[in-house]
């Protein structure tokens, strides 16, 4: 049952898919069918944060003694990763409390680093998916008059050997794989489609009159945007996903000031000159901020936590132990802002905001300062 929803982009038309975070919902939804109604669902349905409607068929909805269990194949559309074609299986039960836990079984990974989305110790199922899960079965139990409590346990039959292919062994997530997804939905990524789409974007806001643009990686960005209020700013907002040295060749062709807006863990990399963010082609963030901790004076004990550290939300915690999270952050941004000006060789002024979704707002660099305070003037 093909997810039949597409994007037109660089003259080729793309298949979007859905994440493991949608198919475990699914899966989750089939399972509680089949153990509080008695019979095994022909398909499955449900709403994406992203606004869009996912329907599967389970490969398998079955009962194993008190456990029922419903497996959903993983479909990334035209976005082909490690995960395309796994199965996702949910293993549903009752249980004597109230409510609806979450956890992970085998195939899905363990977090064993501070910094993630989850705690040391968890299942790698991420708050967006634990939360359509739970919606998911609650719509389930609803429908069929059910109050008493299930256990919801997520399962991934090939997750083990899935996750060699992944970062996360790298950073901290053993045994599998993570479930994951903000808007539930995987958008196409063939790149040059994407970058064709970035300039295209670009161009329609110049042509639109725009002379000053927002520039933000993904879905984290917009929403901190919104969190912001700097989506009122009177500047488009264009997602130029990792391809940020092309989005920024782009906005040479007349605006005047380009804004750059991300995740820590996506703009740190531009202090060492990297303008692809994908952690295909670089993944140096720990390091860079190893380095500029180094130049503040961080002890090695520090440097090395550092450079072991699984995300940079979990740098940010150690620099706030040492007492050196402003200084580094200043020393970051300056470097961030020296490779940004040289992209733009002079065409437009340019700057860039730094947040993270634990620790919100982290830092600016003095032209976004600039950029910031002129725009809000005119807004008055």
């Amino acid at each position: 049952m093909p997810f039949e929803h597409y994007i037109q982009s660089g003259g080729k038309r793309l298949r979007y898919g859905y994440t493991t975070g949608t198919c475990a919902a699914l899966a989750a939804a089939g399972a509680a069918r089949l153990l509080l109604g008695g019979r095994a669902p022909e398909s499955v349905t449900l709403t994406t944060p992203g606004g869009l409607p996912v329907t599967a068929a389970p490969r398998y909805c079955r009962m194993a003694g008190e456990t029922a269990c419903c497996a959903v194949e993983k479909d990334g559309g035209d976005d082909i990763d490690a995960t395309h074609g796994a199965l996702i299986e949910a293993r549903v039960e009752r249980a004597a409390q109230p409510g609806v836990v979450i956890d992970g079984g085998p195939g899905v990974g363990r977090v064993t680093k501070p910094g993630l989305d989850q705690p040391v110790g968890a299942a790698a199922i991420n708050r967006v998916p634990r939360r359509m899960i739970e919606q998911a079965v609650r719509a389930v139990c609803d429908a069929l008059n059910w109050d008493g409590g299930l256990r919801v346990t997520i399962c991934v039959p090939e997750g083990a050997a899935l996750a060699k292919k992944t970062f996360n062994p790298q950073l901290g997530i053993e045994g599998g794989i993570s479930i994951l997804g903000t808007s539930g939905i995987v958008e196409p990524m063939s790149m040059q489609a994407l970058i064709d789409t970035v300039a295209l974007s670009l161009r329609q806001a110049r042509a639109q009159g725009a002379a000053r643009v927002l520039l933000t990686p993904g879905n984290y960005g917009v929403d901190f945007l919104r969190e912001q209020g700097l989506d009122a700013a009177g500047a488009p907002v264009v997602k130029c996903s990792n391809f940020i040295g092309d989005a920024l060749d782009e906005a040479a062709l007349g605006f005047a000031d380009v804004l750059l807006v991300g995740h820590i863990g996506k703009l740190a990399k531009l202090a060492g000159g990297v303008m692809n963010t994908h952690s295909r082609y670089a993944d140096c963030r720990t390091e860079l901020l190893c380095a500029h901790a180094a130049v503040c004076g961080a002890s090695q004990k520090t440097c090395a936590a550092l450079l072991d550290a699984a995300t940079t939300d979990a740098c940010i915690a150690l620099l706030d132990e040492a007492g050196l999270r402003a200084p580094v952050l200043d020393s970051l941004l300056r470097a961030v802002e020296r490779h940004l000006v040289r992209r733009a060789a002079g065409a437009y002024r340019v700057g860039a905001v730094l947040f993270s979704n634990e620790y919100g707002l982290l830092g600016r660099t003095a032209s976004a300062a600039e950029m910031l305070a002129e725009w809000k003037g005119k807004k008055q």
